[in-house]
């Protein structure tokens, strides 16, 4: 069971009901999503979602690990994980340089947890999946090829 997913619902529907009762105001409940990277996640290629969060070109790395399926059946719901070793770890995102907008995921990895995530992405058509890390202030990367036999993106 995910209880991170029951978590997010929880925190919905309370902000949901704060805002209805008053206690919270619309755009307080909204202004999380103001601080979003619009740059970055328009971004159409790895280069330039790293220019947009302040790096430089990632540096390969063999202490990331990347856990995507080899085929896809359907690129609407493609499974990713990724664990990062790197000392420092504070961000890790997942790219995939063939869909509209390259970035599909990024997470924030607070101080002294374990840089371990799993999501859901969609993809468009085969594609290289790139996870991205920043860790002491540099980038890094892995990539690993997905097929996909149904397009998840429009198609």
């Amino acid at each position: 069971m995910n209880h991170q997913r029951r978590d997010v619902l929880r925190l919905g529907t309370v902000l949901g009901l704060a805002v209805a009762a008053g206690v919270l105001r619309p755009e307080q409940a909204l202004a999380a999503q103001e601080q979003w990277n619009k740059e970055a996640f328009g971004g159409h290629s790895v280069g330039d979602v790293v220019k947009a969060l302040g790096g430089s070109e990632p540096v390969n790395s063999d202490k990331i690990k990347l856990v995507a399926p080899d085929i896809a059946e359907n690129g609407a719901v493609v499974p990713v994980g990724v664990v990062s070793d790197l000392p420092n770890t504070t961000q890790i995102s997942v790219l995939v340089p063939n869909n509209p907008n390259a970035l599909s995921a990024l997470f924030d990895i607070p101080e002294n947890t374990v840089a371990d995530i799993a999501t859901r992405i969609k993809m468009g058509k085969t594609s290289d999946i790139y996870a991205l890390v920043k860790a002491d202030g540099k980038y890094y990367a892995v990539h690993k090829e997905v097929k996909v036999t149904l397009g998840g993106c429009g198609g």
